[in-house]
């Protein structure tokens, strides 16, 4: 496991090159802020030497339960670096949920923090463990002092039980940092990152040591074009694969200085963002189009007074981007000048598989572009089965393999083949609807499950959405099919609205009649609700699972919400909810 580490043989002067930059929620003058290569590079070989001397060998799971921190990335790398299986479960993620992906990857060690911080807010992590692993196998926690000290009088005592929890400080206090690697094959399993699955039970998705590494480093060099010495920033969440690839594996293998960011795009200001980018003249910017959304509905002044100046690339990941969102993103925050690099990927892909390469392909507000290298994709019509030729619009497979596939899921490979394979033998299928135009330019569509199909037409409710957030009043919509009747399904839509901008029956209409003349007559919206927020997990991402259940009047049977950054929205929701008023 020398993929970075090779950066400092090579060029022993390497060691003083920033590694990773830490930028707080709140600014506390006491917390490491970076650590260069070699600082890292000691860190990581003093917490493998902890890991063993508590047990920990290669080929063993060990569960990380962190925020966003300068440890969280050592913890990770030090797994890699003694052959541990390191398993990354996300910080908002409730007692239930981490005890269920403890006991699936079956590890006995979890490393956690006392406290998380974000939007000002204080979250007791520690607490959710010790909660967790009562039902598990676990028998040693490793505590990291992020937010408990005798000066920080509000925060609650972190209960202890000796001879099981230790401080993470305390323990690398005691050990050298002398730690040769393991020497791994290419097909060991690097870490295994659990995804949501449609039965309900997530999905422990295993990547390995070689093909992962060689395709995150090769993606992140060619289409963000890293050169040496830029900053890169990237607001997602360690605890996705997002984090993984693109804020640790991947700048690593490329000598980057990546930048880790500990807060939310609205804390304590709306130009939060582009205030860290001007401290830290950051060139790649790499973020969520929920959250650009977030930030259109504001005055464009609290961009405008930044500089930005830096800036060469603007990054999106996780859902398709409206053209209307790109559009803002380009010329607000990118001032005309960045390319925008809109990325399609999955956790199972391991990285980009159609993106734009910087300062190369022309691009098209809105589209993922085209496949990156040796990626070969395939539309197939789901009633037919036809392998369709542009231009076409079905669901999107990949013909062959590529190096930073996903091996299987973990101990059950069965259902890896029946997920990825089955559908449509002989390809891997994302799951993912996908229209590609006569110049071979991919347009993602969504989810194949959020098809709407109403007297008997598909409707993507990606397209409807692009639709309404054309118009000037609206900042965010999410749109989903509840049953009918008469048309086999109706369409629901949820719009939040700009700043001071107020619902109303004229508003409605004018929405509806967009989406018709956008769409067409056969995508007339049947409900319009206007809502404050939408129900997002603490990466930015919408919970539509829980605005079907709304739509459908299953209020009975929401799931787990513990998840949400807000779950007071959901009941803002049910009690708004316009169901029996039909557009």
């Amino acid at each position: 496991m020398k993929f970075w580490m090779r950066h400092i043989e090579q060029d022993p002067s390497f060691s003083k090159q920033k590694a990773f930059i830490f930028e707080q929620d709140q600014y506390d003058e006491h917390v490491k802020h970076h650590l260069t290569y070699g600082e890292l590079l000691e860190q990581v070989k003093k917490f493998a030497n902890v890991l063993k001397k508590h047990g920990v060998k290669k080929g063993d799971r060990v569960t990380i339960y962190l925020p966003m921190m300068l440890e969280t990335c050592v913890v990770l790398l030090a797994c890699a670096r003694i052959g541990a299986v390191h398993s990354v479960v996300f910080g908002g993620f409730s007692a239930n949920n981490l005890a269920e992906r403890i006991k699936d990857c079956q590890s006995s060690i979890v490393i956690t923090s006392d406290f998380s911080y974000r939007g000002g807010k204080c979250t007791p992590l520690k607490a959710k463990v010790d909660q967790a692993i009562k039902r598990t196998q676990v028998k040693k926690v490793i505590v990291i002092n992020r937010g408990h000290d005798e000066e920080n009088v509000d925060v609650p005592e972190v209960e202890w039980t000796d001879g099981r929890d230790y401080w993470y400080h305390e323990e690398m206090a005691n050990v050298s940092d002398n730690c040769p690697p393991e020497q791994m094959n290419a097909e060991d399993p690097l870490f295994i990152l659990y995804t949501s699955g449609s039965t309900g039970k997530p999905k422990g998705i295993v990547h390995t040591n070689g093909g992962y590494l060689v395709y995150v480093s090769s993606t992140f060099q060619y289409v963000f074009d890293y050169r040496p010495g830029e900053v890169y920033m990237c607001t997602a969440d360690i605890g996705w694969i997002t984090g993984h690839s693109y804020i640790i594996y991947g700048p690593l293998a490329n000598k980057a200085t990546s930048l880790v960011y500990e807060g939310v795009p609205t804390y304590p200001d709306v130009s939060r963002f582009w205030n860290i980018v001007d401290k830290h003249k950051v060139n790649i910017f790499y973020t969520a189009p929920t959250a650009i959304r977030s930030l259109m509905a504001h005055s464009e002044d609290f961009v405008s007074k930044t500089s930005r100046k830096s800036l060469r690339l603007l990054g999106t990941v996780g859902e398709p981007i409206n053209p209307e969102v790109w559009r803002w993103y380009h010329r607000v925050v990118g001032d005309g000048k960045c390319d925008i690099i809109d990325t399609w990927w999955q956790t199972e892909t391991g990285g980009f598989m159609i993106a734009p390469i910087a300062h190369v392909t022309e691009m098209e507000p809105g589209s993922a572009t085209l496949p990156f290298f040796g990626i070969q994709t395939q539309i197939i019509d789901k009633e037919s089965r036809d392998l369709l030729q542009p231009p076409c619009k079905g669901e999107l497979c990949i013909k062959d393999s590529w190096p930073g596939q996903a091996r299987t899921i973990y101990n059950d490979h069965e259902r890896f083949v029946d997920v990825y394979f089955k559908s449509y033998p002989g390809f891997y299928f994302t799951g993912d609807g996908c229209e590609i135009k006569s110049n071979g330019y991919h347009w993602i569509t969504g989810r194949v499950d959020d098809v709407i199909i109403i007297s008997g037409h598909n409707i993507g409710t990606a397209e409807v959405e692009s639709a309404l957030v054309l118009h000037p009043s609206v900042s965010e919509a999410s749109v989903v099919g509840y049953p009918d009747p008469k048309k086999n399904q109706g369409m629901y839509c949820y719009v939040t609205l700009k700043g001071n901008k107020k619902e109303s029956d004229g508003l409605r209409k004018e929405l509806i009649n967009l989406v018709r003349d956008q769409v067409g007559a056969h995508a007339k919206p049947d409900v319009i609700h206007f809502t404050s927020d939408l129900p997002k997990t603490r990466s930015g991402k919408i919970m539509r699972r829980i605005l079907r259940k709304i739509a459908e009047g299953d209020t009975e049977n929401l799931g787990d919400i513990s998840t949400l950054n807000d779950p007071s929205v959901v009941d803002e929701l049910i009690k708004t909810s316009p169901r029996t008023k039909k557009a």
